[in-house]
């Protein structure tokens, strides 16, 4: 009797406490909740530090900040009206206030608004507009337009700013497509203004997306903004410095192991672990440095540490320390952001991040735990410990991907905000969207675009990854130009060369003459299917568009007047299935400055040095037709068209631009220079001085587009294996190529 009775008062408060729950009379705890909110790639509040065993006291526990100094000048009510008049439309999602219907007929394009007379924009905003402007996504239509973007200038809403544009929100109420900011985006990289900082931007941005810096977990809305680094005006618009990884030394230990230097704020909000970094530094291995000096009236409110504080500060060369180091410390300041997460991201020196609750930078695509160390600022003193806790290989590890993705995402400013447009497409795409591996691997998202293909074996990046090879065969795709007149020109020869190899799957041959098809006996008979095509306009980028008739993973592309023997087709696809990724072929050329006309120049001697194999002998995934003929913009290619010269220039550069490797050139038979000399078309356009020209011409537009000589040097030529042997010529595989 006694057990029933606890048993049915047990039963009684259980149905109290669910009643009450589900009423709201308990609340689940907000970190709780926010766990399930949160992006899976992004940076977690609630994410434990590594290493960890011994929990110490906190420093400063974030989650009282709101009541202490962090927001010492601002009341309740006035903390109350930021924290819900920030963006007044913080429900927003992409399902309620963007409108998909506009992206369904044109596809992802971008409209910038015209500047308007009087208003004057920063360089870096002028900066991101140039690069919206020379992408593949831009529109100058508004009617063809899925996103819109200012052309006021919001980079920086503090009001004490010679950059601050006045009465914005007056200008943008005013704009006749602004519909409350539907399918707008607006970048920011600073807002609020002394002494409390808030994220603010001064006007209402209604149903826009915001590209913003420094943005905190709490006002970041989810598959909707977009956080993006805080850069400074003197970062590059296109290329960028590449990463100063020059090699990774093992162990990967520097002179420092930890270090930061930088401002110590007195008035108005700031960092207080800057405050405290004096507690960890020991000026040995762990060198943290703090200044007081800044501002005018810095000596007006200096503490009893400044001076020793100052005098220790000048001591160390920042930019020395940046690159001896194995972490670099990255600490909150007036805002969350600071520039010192790109600089050791360039510097292969590992972030540890000390920012509690900011969104960092592409969060929704970067797993950052594979390039930096996200901290709590509540343990400061367990840094020393904790970093030095990290094994040497995962510390490699870290120290190569803030490489890849200083690279890939950060290094200049058209890079920062095509990772923002691509992040907004692959949301509009949905399912066809990249996969976490795309983005967090090389080449990159920018490289691998999801409207080719959903599945990784499709790319040539990922077979490695995947242990795959691609598909054993090629398709032969033969550009031809001249009209068929006789039995014996080179084009038939190469036909049946090229046909009789063991890897042909099929043979293209890509009308693009004048003259009318010719008929189907004109053409030799071959045991592989050959398929008569006429190019699109008849313009040479039309060799390189994705054809569906393609349905091999290599492509061996030619040249009508080519010379090659089907051992020579054989062997160099041997070669191209080793390295999927890069171009594989016969004709090299190379690149060089020239330091007299303050240009590249471009030459045909025969060295050994090269940077380009060209494309009249050349095997390359099909995958670079489809981002040839879709990633480069229209300018490039129609001047390409209008030269009928430079495809094969173009190619190399945007194949040496994704893998960051040089082409693969092979051995040809000992008169390939003369018997390729010998044929008259090609003759005549090597002796021709303006053919040299334009090619150079082209070289310098193609390395201004790309902001950099993306072409990489190579002395490496694979020859057939036994070539130099002294074994009889009927044991070697390829004993055609050493045949004179």
């Amino acid at each position: 009797m006694q057990a029933k009775k606890r048993y049915l008062i047990l039963l009684s408060a259980g149905a109290c406490l669910v009643l009450l729950f589900c009423l709201g009379g308990v609340q689940l705890p907000a970190a709780s909740r926010s766990r399930h909110d949160r992006s899976g790639n992004g940076y977690r509040p609630d994410q434990p530090w590594p290493h960890f065993s011994d929990p110490l006291q906190p420093f400063l526990p974030w989650d009282q900040t709101d009541t202490e100094e962090y927001n010492l000048h601002i009341s309740p009510r006035q903390k109350r009206d930021v924290n819900t008049g920030v963006y007044k439309s913080k429900r927003c999602r992409m399902d309620s206030c963007f409108d998909f219907s506009l992206c369904k007929k044109n596809g992802f394009k971008v409209y910038v608004y015209p500047l308007q007379k009087g208003e004057k924009i920063s360089e870096s905003y002028q900066n991101i507009l140039s690069s919206i402007e020379g992408s593949r996504f831009y529109t100058s239509d508004p009617g063809q337009a899925c996103l819109f973007v200012l052309s006021l200038d919001t980079l920086d809403r503090d009001q004490l700013s010679p950059q601050y544009v006045h009465n914005l929100k007056t200008k943008v109420q005013n704009l006749p497509l602004w519909n409350d900011g539907r399918n707008h985006l607006i970048f920011n990289l600073y807002s609020g203004t002394w002494p409390d900082y808030t994220e603010d931007l001064g006007f209402d941005i209604g149903q826009a997306m915001l590209a913003k810096a420094s943005i905190s977990t709490e006002n970041f809305r989810p598959n909707f903004d977009v956080s993006i680094p805080l850069f400074s005006k003197e970062h590059p618009r296109t290329g960028g410095e590449r990463g100063y990884l020059k090699y990774n030394s093992i162990p990967p230990f520097r002179k420092y192991m930890l270090v930061f230097k930088g401002k110590r704020y007195l008035t108005g909000i700031g960092s207080d672990t800057r405050n405290a970094l004096y507690h960890v530094h020991n000026a040995e291995d762990v060198v943290l440095l703090t200044t007081c000096k800044h501002g005018k009236d810095w000596q007006k409110h200096k503490d009893a540490r400044c001076d020793k504080d100052n005098t220790e500060y000048d001591k160390y060369d920042y930019r020395e320390m940046l690159h001896n180091s194995t972490f670099c410390l990255v600490p909150r300041g007036r805002r969350l952001g600071s520039f010192r997460f790109l600089e050791a991201l360039q510097a292969a020196c590992v972030p540890v991040m000390l920012s509690n609750g900011w969104e960092l930078p592409f969060s929704e695509i970067i797993d950052w735990n594979t390039a930096a160390v996200i901290g709590d600022e509540r343990l400061l003193l367990q840094i020393p410990s904790t970093v030095r806790s990290i094994h040497q290989d995962k510390i490699l590890s870290l120290r190569q991907q803030t490489q890849f993705l200083w690279e890939a995402y950060f290094s200049s400013v058209e890079k920062i905000v095509l990772t923002t447009l691509e992040i907004i497409q692959d949301r509009v795409l949905g399912h066809g969207s990249r996969s976490s591996l795309m983005w967090n691997s090389h080449p990159g998202g920018l490289f691998a675009l999801p409207q080719y293909s959903g599945y990784l074996g499709d790319f040539p990046f990922y077979y490695a990854t995947l242990g795959m090879k691609p598909y054993p065969k090629f398709t032969a795709v033969i550009h031809a130009v001249s009209p068929l007149v006789s039995q014996s020109q080179p084009i038939l020869k190469l036909l049946v060369a090229v046909a009789k190899s063991q890897y042909c799957a099929q043979i293209i041959v890509l009308w693009n003459c004048d003259k009318p098809l010719p008929a189907k006996h004109r053409w030799p008979a071959t045991s592989v299917p050959v398929i008569v095509i006429e190019g699109e306009n008849k313009v040479m980028s039309s060799r390189f568009l994705p054809y569906d008739t393609i349905v091999t993973d290599a492509v061996l592309s030619l040249d009508e007047d080519t010379v090659l023997s089907t051992t020579e087709v054989d062997f160099a696809f041997t070669v191209w299935q080793s390295f999927p990724e890069r171009i594989v072929g016969y004709p090299a050329r190379s690149h060089f400055w020239d330091s007299n006309k303050e240009r590249w120049g471009y030459t045909s001697k025969w060295t050994n040095d090269y940077s380009m194999v060209l494309t009249g002998a050349a095997i390359y995934h099909r995958y670079y037709h489809y981002l040839y003929t879709n990633f480069l913009p229209s300018s490039l290619k129609s001047m390409v068209d209008q030269l009928a010269n430079c495809e094969d220039i173009l190619m190399n550069f945007l194949v040496s631009a994704v893998t960051k490797l040089p082409p693969i050139k092979v051995t040809q038979k000992k008169q390939y220079k003369e018997t390729m000399m010998g044929q008259s078309s090609r003759a005549s356009r090597w002796a021709d001085p303006d053919h040299f020209a334009q090619r150079q011409t082209c070289m310098n537009k193609f390395a201004s587009w790309f902001g950099a000589m993306p072409l990489v040097h190579s002395q490496m030529r694979l020859d057939p294996v036994l070539f130099k042997d002294q074994v009889s010529i009927l044991r070697k595989k390829y004993r055609d190529i050493e045949r004179l």
